[in-house]
């Protein structure tokens, strides 16, 4: 109707008034529970810093639920292995404070001291570095992600922020409160988590 009426084959809109369909809102893609586990149980990494360093990374990823920027952000002194938690400054210069699983807490240790052996307690003060001692950048973070998904799903997307949303579904799955999700994932608003 609006092309007709541009070429002045009529002289009125019979739908101008009719509001468009909304199209229905799309679930987040998120890993199965098994495919995390072979992820992180079944497939082999290396001892060495890049190894550990990468399987660190997934593990807090689906861990604690954290967005890419924040893990980029991470420094060493936001680990508190003793009260095992995480400090994480989000969107809007937002800090929380996440706890981490006794599992993690040893991931985090063992690359830490692997980190130190690699580059010296006095290195860069970014939790997580490339191999030439620099902090991570988003670009190899997501190739990082994108490689060890690839290998244990056929999703389309294989992102830090599904990893994030994995984290979310299986927490809910396992019976967590919603609101006690929203606070671990940082949102404003209970309807963002929903």
């Amino acid at each position: 109707f609006k092309h007709l009426r541009r070429m002045g084959v009529v002289q009125h809109d019979p739908t101008q008034r009719l509001s468009r369909p909304k199209p229905p809102k799309r679930l987040p893609m998120v890993v199965g529970e098994k495919q995390m586990d072979s992820l992180l149980d079944d497939l082999p990494f290396t001892d060495d810093f890049e190894g550990l360093r990468d399987k660190t990374i997934l593990e807090l990823f689906y861990g604690c639920g954290i967005r890419l920027a924040e893990l980029i952000g991470l420094k060493t002194t936001d680990i508190d292995l003793r009260s095992a938690t995480i400090r994480v400054l989000g969107k809007r210069n937002k800090e929380r404070i996440i706890p981490m699983s006794p599992l993690l807490c040893r991931q985090i240790d063992v690359y830490l001291l692997q980190r130190n052996t690699t580059f010296g307690s006095s290195a860069e003060k970014a939790l997580f570095l490339t191999q030439k001692g620099l902090p991570m950048y988003p670009k190899l973070v997501y190739d990082l992600v994108h490689r060890y998904l690839s290998q244990v799903t056929t999703l389309e997307q294989r992102s830090p922020h599904v990893l994030r949303h994995t984290f979310a579904t299986h927490m809910l799955n396992q019976g967590a409160d919603l609101n006690a999700v929203k606070e671990l994932l940082g949102h404003s608003s209970l309807a963002a988590t929903q």
